[in-house]
């Protein structure tokens, strides 16, 4: 069996993980919730008249705050509706079996010990003096 296959196959497993179904889920839940997808189009029409805007060459600075603003507002109300909450929570799953396999196939193909590869959460402090290197 060729790689691309084996990876076809790893593929196949993902897409049978709890992580992927509940995400094919969430995202089915908020393409279905009217409100939701309402706030959304609100939105966008909203950033893209505050786009307008700032593309003027005598943009009207208070229409601009005012625009951030009721932005700011409808990113609120949009975070609180609970098929959101559901979506990223989801989301933030998936993206972690995601990085996590990465990080194992990254760090295999670099000549880590695929038993032991594994992804970690690293912080930065941003001085580099006293760091081993980023991973």
């Amino acid at each position: 069996m060729d790689i691309i296959q084996m990876t076809r196959d790893l593929c196949k497993e993902i897409q049978k993980d709890d992580r992927y179904l509940k995400m094919q889920l969430a995202v089915q839940n908020t393409d279905g919730d009217k409100h939701l997808q309402d706030m959304i189009g609100q939105y966008n029409l909203k950033r893209m008249s505050m786009e307008s805007e700032v593309r003027k060459q005598d943009r009207d600075q208070e229409k601009l705050q005012a625009y951030q603003q009721e932005l700011n507002g409808l990113y609120e109300t949009i975070m609180k509706i609970p098929s959101m909450i559901a979506y990223n929570e989801a989301k933030t799953q998936m993206d972690l079996l995601l990085r996590r396999v990465n990080a194992i196939i990254e760090q295999s193909a670099n000549g880590a010990d695929p038993e032991t590869a594994d992804y970690t959460e690293h912080s930065c402090g941003g001085e580099c003096g006293s760091c081993s290197g980023c991973h």
